[in-house]
């Protein structure tokens, strides 16, 4: 992997700094085909609840009123989630996906006070679609 991939940003984020992996690269790796794709090949190595809030912030870059640097980042993470080379590659077992994990986490953060109960019922929509309304029992 690429010096650039392994260093840090500084981040800002409502007046408070954090240092985040920079996953600016990883948004050429994004698009909606390879999302879903790696939607429906994963859920049962990374979780229903990952997926969820994967398709989360697919559903808050719909929206018009999201600014585009939270629409770049949220890109830059579900990127970071389709790519196949990342820090922790997905093969390893139990920690493969931290880091994906880690990446979303970072951006649902970023672009929480943009999922609402519509983006909620638009991830949930989704993921009956994909696998059966019992899936959604099942969230927590």
């Amino acid at each position: 992997m690429a010096d650039k991939d392994n260093t840090t940003i500084n981040m800002e984020y409502d007046g408070e700094k954090f240092k985040a992996p920079n996953m600016e690269g990883y948004s050429k790796n994004y698009s909606q085909k390879g999302f879903f794709d790696k939607v429906t090949s994963t859920i049962k190595k990374v979780g229903l609840t990952l997926i969820y809030k994967a398709l989360q912030l697919y559903y808050v870059t719909e929206n018009p009123k999201c600014p585009t640097k939270i629409k770049a980042a949220i890109f830059a993470a579900l990127g970071y989630f389709i790519s196949p080379i990342d820090m922790l590659p997905d093969f390893m077992p139990v920690v493969g996906y931290s880091d994906d994990a880690a990446g979303i986490a970072l951006a649902l953060t970023i672009a929480h006070m943009y999922i609402d109960d519509t983006v909620r019922q638009k991830a949930q929509g989704k993921l009956k679609s994909l696998f059966g309304k019992k899936v959604l029992a099942q969230l927590i």
